[in-house]
C-alpha cells in the first residue's frame, strides 16, 4: 500500500445534546476530504453549527456495497473519510461495517474517534451490573421472532441492553416480561442527553403498566436495560459419593464427622451411611 493511502476515521457524534461532539471529532471532520453520512442532510445540521463545510457523501444500508469501491480508492489515492451515522457511535446497529470490513482486508488506515454511544450512556445510569454486559441492538419487529430471541437470552446472566422504536417498545416490554419475568429488573432510558431526557427503574411488569398508562414514556429514541439471570449456584455431590470418597482416606467415624459438617446432617445420619456403605464396599 503506498504511504500516501488515507485514513478512514470512524467519528461518534452527538446522542442528541450537540455540544457533546469532542474537540478532536470537530477537528477531524473539518479536516477530511469528504463525510460520510447516513443521511447528509441530519448531519448538515450538525456541521452547520459548528461551521464545518466539509463535503459530505450519503453511505446508508441501501448504498453502501455500491460506495464500497469507490472510497476504497479513493482512501489509495491518499484522500481520508470521516465516517458518521445519526447519532452516536457508528457501525453500532449503524450502517458501515462491510465498508470498515472492506478497508481492512485491503490493510487501508482505520482510526477511531471516540464519543458518545446511547447504549454506553444507558448503561452507565440504569443502576445495574456494568461489569458484564451484551449488547442485542433491535430485537426482530414480529412478535414470534423476538419472543423466539427472547427465550435464547433467558438464562444469560450478563446485563442486556437494546434500542427499540418507540412505537414498538411497548410490546417489547410485554414480551420481555413474559419470557424473563414481570419481577426482572429493568431501566428505560429515553432521550437521552436531549430536553426531555427520562429514565425509569422498574421491574419489567411495572415498566409494562407504565407504558400501558402512558404513550408519552416510549417516545424517542429509547433503550432498555434489562438485569442479566440470576446464575444458580452449581448442585453439591450427594452426600454418599463424598462419604465414598472420604471412606477410602478416613475411618467411618471420622469421615461422618466431616461429611456432617459440610452437609448440616447429623452426626448419627452420617455415620449410618458411612457404615452402610463400608459394609456394601466390604
Amino acid at each position: 500500500m503506498p504511504e500516501t493511502a488515507g485514513t478512514l476515521y470512524i467519528v461518534a457524534t452527538p446522542i442528541g445534546n450537540l455540544e457533546d461532539l469532542s474537540a478532536r471529532a470537530r477537528r477531524i471532520l473539518e479536516e477530511v476530504d469528504a463525510i460520510l453520512c447516513e443521511d447528509t442532510r441530519h448531519t448538515g445540521r450538525l456541521l452547520q453549527r459548528y461551521g464545518i463545510g466539509t463535503r459530505r457523501i450519503s453511505l446508508h444500508e441501501h448504498n453502501e456495497d455500491r460506495r464500497v469501491t469507490e472510497v476504497l480508492g479513493d482512501l489509495k489515492a491518499g484522500r481520508s473519510f470521516a465516517l458518521v451515522s445519526d447519532a452516536g457511535t457508528p457501525l453500532i446497529s449503524d450502517p458501515g461495517y462491510r465498508l470498515l470490513a472492506a478497508a481492512r482486508r485491503e490493510g487501508l488506515s482505520v482510526s477511531p474517534v471516540p464519543g458518545p454511544c446511547a447504549a454506553i450512556a444507558a448503561l452507565s445510569v440504569a443502576g445495574l451490573p456494568t461489569d458484564r454486559f451484551c449488547f442485542e441492538g433491535f430485537l426482530p419487529a414480529k412478535a414470534a421472532a423476538r419472543r423466539s430471541r427472547l427465550e435464547r437470552l433467558a438464562g444469560e446472566p450478563r446485563t442486556l441492553v437494546f434500542y427499540e422504536s418507540g412505537r414498538r417498545l411497548p410490546g417489547m416490554v410485554r414480551d420481555c416480561a413474559l419470557v424473563f419475568g414481570a419481577d426482572r429488573e429493568a431501566a428505560l432510558a429515553r432521550e437521552l442527553t436531549k430536553a426531555f431526557e427520562s429514565l425509569y427503574r422498574e421491574t419489567l411488569g411495572e415498566l409494562a403498566e407504565r407504558l400501558e398508562s402512558d404513550n408519552t414514556a416510549s417516545r424517542g429514541e429509547c433503550v432498555l436495560v434489562i438485569a442479566g439471570a440470576l446464575e444458580s449456584a452449581p448442585e453439591s455431590p450427594p452426600l454418599e459419593h463424598v462419604l465414598g470418597i472420604l471412606l477410602d482416606f478416613l475411618p467411618p467415624s471420622s469421615a461422618a464427622r466431616v461429611a456432617a459438617r459440610l452437609y448440616g446432617v447429623s452426626r448419627r445420619e452420617a455415620y449410618g451411611l458411612a457404615m452402610r456403605i463400608s459394609g456394601a464396599e466390604g
